[in-house]
C-alpha cells in the first residue's frame, strides 16, 4: 500500500510533463505553419480611384463586403456620413442593400439629421454603385444650401411683387383721381399729398431691397475698417432725428465710449438707424428713445429701447424675417417696408454679432446688436472716442431705460433685469 501512495505522484507528474511537452509542441507547430501561410488578402482601393475621390467635392465613402468603411473621404466625415467605421443613416445602409442585392446603380435624394442632437437636417443627392465584386461606392452631394438659397429667391420675388404691387396700383389710382378732380384745386392738392407718400413710400421699399440684395451676396463687406461705435451711433441719431421731431419723440444716447469695431461704416449706421426708426415708428408720440452702448468682455452691445405698443412673444421670432409686420395696417399708416429688421440681422451677421428682441405689449421694446470688439487685448477707454450724448428734444424729460444685450425668451450672459423684466443699464444723457 505504501509503495502504491509512492507511486502515484510520481505517475501524476510525469502525466504532468507529458501533457506540457505536448501542448508547446503544438503551439511551435501551430507557429509554423502560420509562418508558411500568407496573410488573407484584404480588400484594397485601386490608386486611380482613390485620386479621383480627391479631387471630388462630393462627400464619397468607399465599403468593403461587409459594408465596413475602407475610404471616406474629408467631406464625407464633415457631414456626419461615418462613425465607427460605418454608414451612420440608416436609409443610406438600404441603398447600399438593394445596390447589393440587385447589383444597380441607385440615385435618390435623401432628407437625413445633421448630427446625432439637435434640429439641424441636411438634403443629400446620393448614389450608390458598385465598383467592384466586392466594394460600392457612395457619393453625396449636399444639396441644403442650394436648396435654401432657392426657397429664399422663390419667397422673395413674390414677396417683392406683392409689396411693389401695392404702391404702384395705389398711384395709379391717384392718378386718374387727380385726373378727375382737374377742376378742384384742393383735391388736387390732396390727392397730389397721397400721391408723394405712396411715391416715397416706393422709394423706400426698392433702396432696401437693393441694400438688403446687396447684403445677402457674399462678401458683401468691401470696405472693412476700424470704425467708431460713437459716430455710428452720433450719425444714426442725426439721421432719425426728423423722423422723431415730428412725432414729438425723445431721443437720447449713453453708456460706454471709445468701443472700436472692425467693419463698414455705412452699413453699421444703416442697422442703427434702422433699429431707431422702427422704434420711432412705434412709439406714441411724446414719449422716448434711446440707446445705450455697453462693452461686455469681446462684445459690444448696441441697444435701442422704445417705450412703444410692444411685441407679442408669438411674434418676437419672425420680426427679421423679409416683410414680416406685426401690424400691417400700422405698417402701411408708418410708411414701413418691413425689411429694415432683416437688414439689421443680416448687417450683423456680417460683421460677426447677432441681434436679439426684449418685449412685453404694452410696455415697450428692446432691440440689442451685438458685435465683436475690434481689439478685444484694448482696454475701450485708450480708443478714440466721439461724444455721442446728444440731448432730447425736450431737455427736461427723462431718459428712457436702456438695455443691455436680451434675447428672447432669457436675457444673455451679463444682462441683469430687474423684477418687472426690463433691462437694467439707463441710457443717460
Amino acid at each position: 500500500m505504501e509503495l502504491f501512495e509512492g507511486v502515484v505522484p510520481l505517475v501524476a507528474g510525469a502525466l504532468g510533463v507529458l501533457v506540457g511537452a505536448v501542448a508547446v509542441g503544438a503551439f511551435r507547430w501551430s507557429e509554423r505553419v502560420q509562418t508558411r501561410m500568407p496573410p488573407l488578402p484584404e480588400p484594397e482601393v485601386d490608386e486611380g480611384l482613390v485620386r479621383t475621390l480627391a479631387v471630388l467635392r462630393s462627400a464619397a465613402v468607399v465599403l468593403d463586403a461587409q459594408d465596413e468603411v475602407l475610404r471616406a473621404s474629408a467631406p464625407a466625415h464633415a457631414l456626419g456620413l461615418v462613425r465607427d467605421g460605418r454608414l451612420v443613416h440608416a436609409s443610406m445602409r438600404d441603398m447600399v442593400a438593394e445596390v447589393r442585392r440587385d447589383g444597380v446603380i441607385l440615385d435618390e435624394e435623401l432628407d437625413v439629421p445633421r448630427g446625432p442632437v439637435g434640429q439641424g437636417r441636411l438634403l443629400l443627392q446620393v448614389r450608390v454603385a458598385q465598383v467592384t465584386p466586392d466594394l460600392l461606392l457612395v457619393l453625396a452631394e449636399d444639396l441644403t444650401q442650394a436648396r435654401r438659397v432657392e426657397a429664399i429667391r422663390r419667397d422673395f420675388v413674390v414677396n417683392v411683387s406683392h409689396e411693389l404691387k401695392t404702391p404702384i396700383g395705389a398711384l395709379s389710382l391717384l392718378a386718374e383721381t387727380v385726373e378727375d378732380a382737374a377742376d378742384d384745386p384742393p383735391a388736387v392738392r390732396r390727392f397730389a399729398g397721397r400721391m408723394q407718400a405712396e411715391a416715397t413710400r416706393l422709394s423706400a421699399l426698392v433702396h432696401e431691397i437693393i441694400e438688403l440684395s446687396r447684403l445677402q451676396v457674399a462678401g458683401a463687406l468691401e470696405d472693412v475698417a476700424p470704425v467708431s461705435v460713437d459716430a455710428v451711433v452720433a450719425e444714426a441719431l442725426d439721421r432719425a432725428r426728423t423722423g422723431a421731431d415730428a412725432k414729438q419723440v425723445r431721443l437720447s444716447a449713453g453708456g460706454d465710449t471709445g468701443v472700436v469695431v472692425f467693419g463698414d461704416h455705412a452699413l453699421l449706421v444703416t442697422a442703427v438707424r434702422n433699429l431707431l426708426d422702427n422704434a420711432v415708428a412705434y412709439s406714441p408720440d411724446g414719449t422716448s428713445v434711446g440707446v445705450g452702448v455697453k462693452r461686455r468682455g469681446h462684445l459690444v452691445e448696441v441697444a435701442v429701447v422704445d417705450e412703444g405698443i410692444g411685441i407679442a412673444a408669438a411674434d418676437q421670432e419672425r420680426v427679421f424675417e423679409r416683410f414680416y409686420r406685426v401690424d400691417p395696417a400700422r405698417s402701411r399708416d408708418t410708411g414701413g417696408t418691413g425689411l429694415g429688421l432683416s437688414i439689421v440681422k443680416h448687417v450683423a451677421a456680417d460683421h460677426g454679432g447677432d441681434v436679439s428682441v426684449w418685449s412685453q405689449p404694452g410696455r415697450g421694446s428692446t432691440f440689442t446688436l451685438r458685435l465683436p470688439v475690434a481689439d478685444q487685448g484694448d482696454d475701450p477707454a485708450d480708443a478714440p472716442a466721439a461724444d455721442v450724448r446728444e440731448a432730447p428734444a425736450t431737455p427736461d424729460a427723462p431718459p428712457p431705460d436702456g438695455a443691455a444685450a436680451t434675447t428672447t425668451p432669457a436675457a444673455p450672459r451679463g444682462t441683469d433685469r430687474p423684477a418687472d423684466g426690463r433691462p437694467a443699464t439707463r441710457s443717460t444723457v
